[in-house]
């Protein structure tokens, strides 16, 4: 969060993890690539990979996701879907 709100990024990385249902890092990672335009430099989507995981790690940190099955993946809590308006039962 930035100064009490979410970040682009944490946005995105929920918004995928409501739309795709459990994740886990490397899963979320290729979807955040994916969602970007191509880069010719060559260490963006190790970049954006990293981001993945660091973002996993700080969602879950403030409760906005938890461990889901099967193992290592993310699902959504109440207070995340909450966040961005997520619908379902859906990750």
């Amino acid at each position: 969060m930035s100064q009490g709100y979410p970040t682009a990024a944490q946005k995105e990385a929920l918004r995928l993890i409501c739309d795709h249902g459990p994740l886990n890092a490397d899963q979320l990672g290729g979807r955040l690539i994916a969602a970007r335009r191509l880069s010719t430099y060559p260490g963006f989507a190790p970049a954006i990979a990293r981001v993945a995981a660091a973002l996993t790690w700080r969602l879950h940190a403030q409760g906005f996701i938890t461990e889901a099955a099967p193992a290592r993946s993310w699902t959504m809590t109440a207070q995340g879907r909450g966040l961005i308006a997520c619908g379902g039962d859906l990750g």
